[in-house]
């Protein structure tokens, strides 16, 4: 591969031209295309298999008009001080709004407080739910507007009303500048670490083409493959992330090269072929991660992970290529102004200072097994609040305490009780619906836990049923999940006194069926994903310690970050420096998908800081000699790509959104544990400790795998000429 590689480095180079505009050209056609396509479909969020989904399949058959899937919104209505909402003159006012409401754009209904028995006992608060034909994603702006002018009417009124629901927009503060704020951060880091204006353009510039290439691949193929415009939200995040990395390692190397006194196309070839095929197989590691999303057997999460390894691919080509190409353009501006009038030689010295990397590394080798207990312990230490992991999905009452959704989950609380915020509904499905509801209504209002049941609702044909039931706890609550799953398994009896399917379902039980398939799918991807990648670092590094080391220490690194994200946003430390406004459940979603972006992001880390350490060792160093050049030419570049990681994921923590929050910061502090902590400190200490052992391979197993020659080997003795054949002369005085 290196030699492949290190012949199209070299193409690149002399053809910069046509590849660099062939890159503009197809960003621009692509570019052309996404706007030329139909508008993106809205997400449609399913969980096949699930009981939840089978139920709204039911009901959309069934009641095709309740509209079971589409968006809702609560509106919360208090009287003014003094008053109540059973007066005449507030109740006119109230059943005013209720029309308002109903006069609405794509709007199936709306449930008058007072024939629903949504009046609160004291009398001083209702609720109007108002039901969308189409989903909240789908609702426009006339919609949204409608529902605002009617609330805004009401409070000029006196009363006191608030909002919640899918179908309320929710507010945006940052408005996509924490990618600006990460771009921005990139471009800093990166002229510190080059010391070269040009040299840090490259790597920015590649990747904004490349998840430019990617997302509005993404758009103009939107409504074919049924991508919904969020589907890019993935990829772009690790586009530019993988993106910045690939291009940073392949100058980095490139510069050395320069260093060393090569000329720049060959130097542009033997970076193209060392460290080019780093960047392929780290990249085939993230493409792992990312399509074994599809696991878990939820669509949106399959077609994220399937559209940001589509991302990372181009991203990985794009490096191959057009880095190549621009180094070409370059020359020696890569280097410092100062650098570009020394002799190469000079240069390529090592003597004086050593760097940091070198220092440290030394430092590592002296001590390796203090090194590598502290790295152990602390990260374990760091860990075990993930022990008590709870997971499940942020609701209303974790949002900021000034928004209107969380004002009127307060308020549902207070005057009707926590479980009004998540209704469960259960439906009843056969011959003679209406009888059936009945009993298993009289069997669910006795249940533990169920607040109130509300009467049924027969479908025209008489052959299915829904009823709503109201917990006695909020929707997050680890006690509703228990009465979920007390229904479900007392329904078995149920539909045998009744000859009837009954099912569970509505926003709080799909919540709790999301997480339950994540937690099911959990194992299986960590496998999936580890023993996949387990066999390629096999191939790139010839070795099954090394391999092992590396998804060990990522599993201790995800742990730990993991740790922290409950200390934070569950147990409630540091919450007012992260600004979490409600400490609860952990996203479900956190766990698979801090496996799939990290795990993709370490293994870059181990590929670029481990490939250079195997390279010196085939080229004869000694096993300590090879971590020390490892790091010499690999630490700086490894640590200068997780700043700025950390920096991109940081600047979500700013966000109003506690989900995003959670992303934000859990993704930022597992890149500073496995980068600084896990493959820093751990990794060479272990490689330390191991010496020669570490580069073991059975002979049979040896045999069996394909050599890919990632380290350069057999490139290295290719470009070495061999010796000058001695005349006859001086074989003569070496016999004399």
């Amino acid at each position: 591969m290196a030699t492949f590689l290190y012949k199209l480095g070299r193409l690149s180079f002399r053809r910069r031209r046509y590849v660099a505009l062939l890159w503009v050209l197809l960003l621009g056609g692509i570019g052309f295309a996404s706007s030329a396509a139909p508008a993106p479909p809205a997400d449609s969020f399913s969980m096949p298999g699930t009981e939840s989904q089978k139920a709204f399949d039911l009901l959309d058959q069934k009641f095709p008009a309740a509209s079971a899937e589409g968006a809702t919104a609560r509106v919360v209505i208090r009287a003014p001080q003094g008053e109540k909402l059973t007066d005449p003159a507030p109740k006119a006012d109230v059943q005013k709004l209720v029309t308002a409401l109903g006069d609405g754009p794509q709007v199936a209904s709306v449930a008058d407080p007072y024939k629903a028995n949504a009046v609160s006992k004291d009398g001083t608060t209702a609720y109007a739910s108002v039901t969308y034909k189409v989903a909240g994603t789908e609702l426009t702006d006339k919609a949204h507007e409608a529902l605002t002018e009617a609330t805004d009417d009401a409070r000029a009124e006196g009363f006191t009303v608030e909002m919640g629901g899918d179908a309320v927009e929710a507010e945006q503060e940052m408005g996509g500048s924490a990618e600006l704020i990460g771009i921005a951060i990139s471009a800093v880091v990166l002229i510190i670490t080059f010391g070269s204006m040009v040299a840090a353009g490259m790597p920015l510039l590649t990747a904004i083409i490349g998840v430019g290439i990617g997302v509005s691949g993404i758009a103009a193929l939107g409504s074919v493959l049924n991508l919904s415009s969020t589907t890019s939200t993935l990829a772009t995040m690790i586009g530019l992330a993988v993106g910045i990395d690939y291009a940073l390692f392949i100058v980095s190397r490139y510069r050395a090269e320069i260093a060393e006194g090569r000329e720049p196309e060959e130097a542009a070839g033997r970076a193209t072929g060392t460290a080019g095929s780093a960047v392929v197989f780290a990249g085939l590691t993230v493409i792992v991660a990312l399509t074994g999303l599809s696991v878990v057997n939820i669509p949106i999460l399959t077609k994220m992970g399937l559209a940001a390894a589509a991302t990372v691919a181009i991203a990985v080509v794009i490096a191959l290529t057009m880095i190549p190409a621009l180094l070409g353009f370059a020359g020696r501006k890569v280097l410092r102004r100062k650098d570009r009038r020394k002799s190469a030689p000079a240069q390529g010295a090592h003597g004086g200072k050593p760097n940091l990397g070198t220092r440290w590394s030394s430092f590592v080798l002296r001590r390796p097994a203090a090194v590598l207990l502290a790295g152990v312990l602390g990260l374990g230490a760091i860990a075990v609040p993930a022990t008590s992991l709870e997971l499940g999905l942020p609701d209303e009452g974790t949002s900021a305490p000034d928004t209107t959704q969380r004002k009127a989950y307060d308020m549902l609380s207070e005057s009707f009780g926590a479980g009004f915020n998540g209704p469960l509904m259960v439906t009843v499905d056969g011959k003679g619906a209406a009888a059936a509801a009945k009993t298993v209504g009289d069997s669910l209002a006795k249940v533990d836990g169920v607040a109130a049941v509300a009467p049924a609702q027969v479908n025209p044909a008489g052959d299915t049923a829904i009823m709503t039931v109201v917990p006695t706890t909020g929707p997050s609550d680890h006690e509703t999940e228990e009465l979920v799953k007390t229904i479900r398994s007392e329904a078995t009896a149920w539909e045998a006194d009744t000859d009837s399917d009954v099912l569970v379902t509505g926003q709080t039980a799909m919540t709790i069926d999301f997480s339950q398939t994540l937690n099911d799918a959990l194992v299986p991807y960590l496998l999936l994903v580890v023993g996949l990648a387990f066999l390629l670092l096999m191939l790139v590094f010839r070795s099954i310690l090394v391999p092992l080391k590396a998804a060990l220490g990522f599993l201790l690194s995800v742990a730990a970050a993991l740790g922290a994200v409950v200390a934070v946003f569950q147990w409630g430390w540091l919450a007012d420096i992260v600004g979490v406004d409600q400490p609860g459940p952990i996203m479900s979603m956190m766990p698979i998908f801090m496996i799939g972006v990290v795990f993709g992001l370490a293994m870059d880390y181990e590929v670029f800081l481990v490939t250079r350490m195997r390279e010196a060792y085939v080229h004869g160093a000694r096993p300590g000699e090879a971590i020390v050049t490892g790091f010499r030419h690999g630490g700086r570049v490894v640590g200068a790509a997780a700043v700025i990681m950390i920096s991109v994921f940081s600047g979500f923590i700013m966000e109003n959104n506690d989900m995003i929050k959670m992303m934000g910061f859990g993704l930022a502090v597992a890149v500073l544990f496995d980068a600084f902590v896990v493959r820093m400190a751990i990794v060479p200490a272990v490689m330390a400790l191991l010496g020669k052992s570490a580069w073991w391979l059975p002979r049979w197993l040896d045999k069996l795998l394909p050599n890919v020659d990632v380290e350069g080997e057999k490139l290295h003795k290719s470009l070495t000429p061999p010796p000058a054949p001695q005349d006859d002369r001086e074989l003569e005085s070496v016999r004399g």
